[in-house]
């Protein structure tokens, strides 16, 4: 559990994404979430926490709630982004009381099958790389609009060396092959109530408008905002993606 911010805070509950860890939400914890007690775990699979199996939607809501039961949290607002928002969508729907408000951050609500089938095989594949500089530049080759100071500074972090001297993110290629056939799957949005805020990335293809548009229609109070770049929406529009959570954090107080 990564967690930043004044104990006597708000509870924050952040979920990162498939191949990635609680660490991503660092920045915004620390410069714009500060009121906050921002608590954000590695999933499982991910990071430091375990990696053995199942990796199925209900495994992952069964371990959030084990943790907020151990955090002794009755109620928390959750951030999600890319499958943690699918999962703050799961938790809403299954457990209802321990859901106050939702942020998806380009989430991965649903995936189409054949998407997720290639996904899946490409994720299959060893992504390694000789140095830490090597992974830093291969990640900011792939948008011209990501903040390379938030790459520089966390995805070293995330990184280990393997015994073959290769540097690799931390996590189960095994967990992320089950996480894309488990967002094949239909969302439950009909019975989320939770108010709800979309972030969605301007250049992202996890949500199309045509699915945005979905997701608001369908779920009770949803409201939706578009902020520049692409998926990781915290390295691309890390400005415009904390304002946003912010004033829907502080607009639907009331």
């Amino acid at each position: 559990m990564h967690d930043w911010g004044p104990s006597d805070g708000g509870p924050l509950l952040c979920l990162h994404g498939i191949t990635s860890w609680g660490g991503r939400f660092r920045r915004l914890a620390l410069e714009r979430l500060q009121s906050f007690h921002v608590l954000a775990p590695d999933l499982r699979g991910h990071g430091v926490s375990d990696w053995e199996p199942p990796w199925n939607l209900g495994t992952h809501v069964d371990d959030i709630v084990d943790t907020l039961n151990a955090l002794h949290l009755e109620r928390v607002d959750v951030v999600g982004h890319s499958f943690g928002g699918r999962l703050a969508l799961e938790l809403a729907a299954r457990h209802p009381t321990r859901v106050d408000r939702i942020v998806l951050l380009d989430p991965a609500v649903w995936v189409p099958p054949h998407i997720a089938f290639e996904r899946a095989e490409l994720a299959r594949n060893d992504e390694s790389f000789a140095s830490v500089e090597d992974a830093i530049v291969a990640r900011l080759a792939m948008s011209s609009v990501t903040d390379a100071r938030l790459v520089r500074e966390e995805l070293p972090q995330h990184l280990q060396l393997g015994h073959d001297g290769r540097w690799r993110g931390r996590y189960a290629r095994s967990a992320v092959v089950a996480a894309y056939g488990e967002m094949a799957t239909p969302p439950p949005l009909d019975r989320v109530g939770a108010r709800t805020l979309l972030v969605r990335g301007r250049d992202s293809e996890v949500v199309p408008e045509e699915l945005q548009e979905i997701v608001c229609d369908t779920m009770s109070d949803c409201r939706a905002v578009t902020v520049p770049g692409g998926h990781i929406v915290m390295w691309d529009a890390f400005a415009e993606t904390a304002d946003a959570i912010l004033s829907f954090l502080e607009d639907s107080r009331a």
